[in-house]
């Protein structure tokens, strides 16, 4: 009997990295030219408001020989200042975190098409073909991210801006004709300009909340739980059972990240309005629960139970850990891992 030519991987495998490469190289440089026009610009806001601020100091200094008007026209301009540099200094962070991400993507795009070349060559294909599936996954997890964030910047803060630049066309035609219109006009400016501003801060904060490396998981969590309960209008619990210790970075990241998902699950899909969240923090290992009480799903009829808890489950299969799902329709799912931790030795 001949031999059985031995299974290739799929000749377009490695166009779709290739092409999925190529467009996280191109992305990589667009957002490195933004993140030095970024910081050009933090850098002139930064000079001008130490600028404002030694002015405003001058003026207080002399008090009794300036009006009031003049002395509210410099505080207002020294408010304005600071609120452009906190803002500018948030989307640098965004920048950075993006950049992040994407240099930690093409690394595993990268090993993925070595992984593809070699076995196509030496006609291995098993083992390679789950890799190049869980590599799959995630870039369509990454994908699915993208545009999830990109409608809320739309929706968000883009749709804030456009109104802004309304508005300030609306009290300047005003300002001659009707100053006090045009007063309440930049009044509202105002108040909705804080009010994006704070949409924009909760933004940077759900993608990559800096307190997950100052504190660690457990205060993030609870953060992030308070936070998610004021926009989703979700009833979230926090339990923390355990030692609240600080954990590896990456399994800091991996359990937050995990927890983002199963909420965003729970509000999006589920249609919960209680979740139960359990955080255990043993000696050598970590317990994560999620129990909401939404529609649920059936286990055994539904084809795909989400792109993203599959990715939970491989990534902490993927450090030796468990993961179980329980879900019944009507009456809530439920979703538990454990995986291991060592004892973390900080580098500081």
């Amino acid at each position: 009997m001949p031999n059985q030519p031995v299974e290739a991987l799929p000749s377009g495998t490695e166009l779709n990295l290739d092409a999925e490469l190529e467009d996280v190289e191109r992305s990589l440089r667009e957002i490195t030219l933004m993140l030095e026009q970024s910081q050009n610009e933090v850098n002139k806001l930064t000079q001008r408001n130490a600028a404002i601020t030694s002015h405003v100091q001058q003026l207080l200094a002399q008090a009794d020989r300036i009006t009031l008007e003049e002395l509210r026209m410099a505080y207002e301009s020294a408010m304005d200042a600071q609120q452009r540099l906190l803002l500018m200094r948030g989307q640098l962070e965004k920048l950075q975190g993006d950049k992040s991400h994407l240099e930690r993507l093409r690394a595993v795009l990268m090993q993925a098409r070595s992984l593809s070349v070699s076995d196509r060559a030496s006609g291995v294909s098993g083992g390679s073909k789950g890799a190049l599936r869980s590599v799959e996954m995630l870039v369509n997890a990454q994908e699915a991210e993208r545009q999830r964030l990109s409608r809320q910047m739309h929706d968000g803060p883009a749709q804030a801006l456009s109104n802004f630049i309304l508005q300030a066309e609306i009290a300047m035609r005003l300002l001659d004709v009707d100053p006090g219109q045009a007063r309440e006009e930049l009044n509202n400016l105002k108040v909705a300009a804080m009010n994006t501003f704070q949409k924009v801060r909760n933004f940077i904060f759900e993608l990559r909340p800096m307190m997950l490396d100052d504190l660690g998981l457990i205060p993030t969590i609870r953060r992030y739980a308070d936070t998610f309960k004021e926009q989703a209008g979700l009833d979230v619990s926090v339990v923390v059972s355990g030692a609240e210790r600080r954990l590896e970075p990456y399994l800091e990241v991996m359990i937050f990240r995990a927890l983002q998902e199963l909420l965003g699950n729970a509000a999006r899909h589920g249609e919960a309005t209680l979740v139960k969240v359990h955080v255990d923090v043993g000696e050598n290992q970590v317990k994560l629960t999620v129990d909401d009480n939404g529609k649920g799903f059936d286990l055994e009829t539904a084809s795909n139970n989400g792109l993203g808890l599959k990715l939970i489950r491989e990534r902490v299969e993927m450090m030796g850990g468990s993961f179980e799902l329980d879900s019944t329709p009507g009456k809530g799912t439920r979703v538990f891992f454990v995986v291991p931790a060592a004892a973390y030795i900080s580098e500081s």
